[in-house]
């Protein structure tokens, strides 16, 4: 199953009142466990960045306007997405709405709010009555946030798929053991890889030799004594 953890970042509160996106953020899941693929686009919002936004994200007017604008890169978001992967997003209703406002804008169809899985919601019925903001729910699980003195799509994506994983029950949730489990380097622009492969374990290339097995035999013969695996079975 793939999902796409998602954070946007905004001019303020709401786009029918002349407010756009500066930022999308986007980290690739399948079988709950992140693949390396991201989506990172900053957005030229064709509007001043208010003092108040500056000051929760960092991301000034000059920078801002050297970026390109949504239309230009609506469809290499849309791609990464796809068409029918979850959505899991913090506040959903919130991101959902700024996304599928400027869709609206270039006449493209509307992201439907099915697909999303609101964090949100989820940190409310598993811990009703305490606070659910993405940092309170680091702090929760013990997640190191220390690096969000500013608000990033890309961080917060990085943050909440950690989370995610924590309100599914644990970081291990989902682990799967499917050697075909899909970890595709397919490229998209601005989709880059977290971390190197060579971490990863290789697969053995041959099975155990006539040798090995007879070295293995000799070993649990002379460390363990009367083992019932190496009992015959009695009649």
């Amino acid at each position: 199953m793939r999902e796409i953890v998602l954070d946007t970042e905004t001019t303020g509160l709401d786009p029918y009142a002349d407010h756009r996106l500066v930022e999308i953020g986007c980290i690739e899941l399948f079988n709950h466990m992140p693949t390396g693929r991201q989506y990172h686009q900053y957005i030229n919002p064709q509007r001043p960045m208010p003092i108040e936004a500056f000051n929760v994200h960092g991301l000034g007017d000059e920078f801002l306007k050297d970026q390109p604008v949504f239309a230009e890169v609506a469809d290499d978001f849309i791609e990464f997405i796809g068409d029918d992967s979850v959505l899991v997003i913090h506040n959903a209703s919130f991101d959902m709405k700024f996304l599928n406002a400027e869709l609206e804008w270039l006449d493209k169809p509307r992201i439907p709010m099915g697909r999303a899985l609101d964090t949100v919601q989820m940190a409310r019925k598993k811990f009703p009555g305490s606070p659910v903001s993405l940092d309170a729910l680091c702090r929760r699980f013990k997640i190191d946030n220390s690096n969000r003195t500013l608000h990033g799509a890309l961080l917060d994506s990085d943050l909440l798929a950690l989370v995610y994983l924590e309100l599914l029950g644990g970081r291990q949730h989902g682990l799967s053991l499917d050697p075909n489990a899909r970890n595709d380097d397919a490229g998209h622009q601005n989709t880059r890889v977290l971390g190197p492969k060579s971490n990863r374990l290789e697969p053995r290339p041959h099975l155990v030799s006539d040798a090995e097995l007879a070295a293995h035999q000799a070993y649990i013969e002379s460390k363990v004594k009367e083992a019932l695996w190496m009992k015959k079975n009695e009649a």
